[in-house]
Order: structure tokens, then sequence, then C-alpha cells
């Protein structure tokens, strides 16, 4: 026991255990320098913990914060949506939300934070061009598709020809 002091604690005599053992070998980063970049940061692990997990955190924001950042992602989130319809649809859907939300009592002494509703006509004017260019480019990928096929056809021979040509 040379070196070794006269009494180890349980814990340090389980961490000399694995350094002997050799546990903390070739562990991932090691030899690396440590990254601080977000050390002021009070939530830092917070937020690597969220991004090492690949988790959603827009489920934890309080509503008016979470219907903000929702509308902050219109119209462009909107391009997938077929019909002007749905459109106005879920803007109105949004803007019900937002109502519903203001109706909540207001929680501690900081004045309410509040999302703001949106006009639908706007939202549905900002959608068009984005739709339109959208559908543009499904019909440009879709006609070089259909090009690259027609020349494959043309270039070699046909499945008939393939297939009973090599018999004669």
């Amino acid at each position: 026991m040379a070196g070794q002091p006269y009494w180890e604690s349980p814990v340090e005599k389980q961490i000399r255990e694995a350094q002997e053992r050799g546990d903390f070998d070739n562990l991932p980063g090691a030899g690396k320098p440590l990254d601080l970049s977000d050390a002021g940061d009070p939530d830092w692990w917070l937020k690597r913990f969220a991004e090492r997990e690949n988790l959603d955190l827009r489920a934890a924001l309080p509503g008016p914060l979470a219907l903000r950042k929702e509308a902050a992602g219109y119209p462009e989130s909107l391009v997938d949506v077929r019909t002007e319809a749905q459109v106005r649809e879920i803007i109105e859907d949004y803007n019900r939300r937002v109502l519903a939300d203001r109706l909540r009592p207001a929680v501690g002494n900081l004045p309410p934070l509040l999302a703001k509703t949106l006009d639908v006509d706007e939202m549905v004017e900002r959608w068009r061009p984005l739709r339109e260019e959208r559908e543009e480019q499904r019909r440009r990928s879709r006609e070089e598709r259909q090009a690259a096929a027609a020349a494959a056809r043309q270039n070699g021979p046909s499945w008939w020809t393939r297939i009973f040509g090599r018999c004669s």
C-alpha cells in the first residue's frame, strides 16, 4: 500500500479501482480542450442537453412565446399548404388561439406578454407568391426527371430487344 492513504472514502476507492481497470481510458473527448464558449450562460447545461438529445423545446415555451414563434414562421411555413382556404383556416385557428391565450389570468407582477393576431388576407397575399414559386420548382424538377427518363429510353435498347435480342 505504498503511496495510498491510510483511509480512503468509498467513492475514492471506486474511482481508484475504475482507473486501475482502465474504465476511463479512450473516452470520447479525451485529450481535447473543454468547450467553454457558453460559460456565461446560466442555462448552458440545458441547451447542451437539448442539443445532444435532439429535444424540441418549443413545447416548453410559455403560451404567448410559442404563439409568437409560430407567427414568425408564417407564411414560409405554409408553403406546402395546397389551397387558399386551408391557409385561411390555419391563420384563423392561430388567431383563435391568440385570443384564448389573452383570456388567461396574468401570473406574477409582470405585465402580461401578448401575441398579436394576424391579418388573414395579408398572410394569404404573402403566401401566394411563395406557393407559386414552390409549384414552379416542382414543375421544373418534374420536367427534368421526364427529360432524363426520355434520354435514357432513347439511348438504350428497348426492353424487348434486351430480352429477346440475346436469344437469337
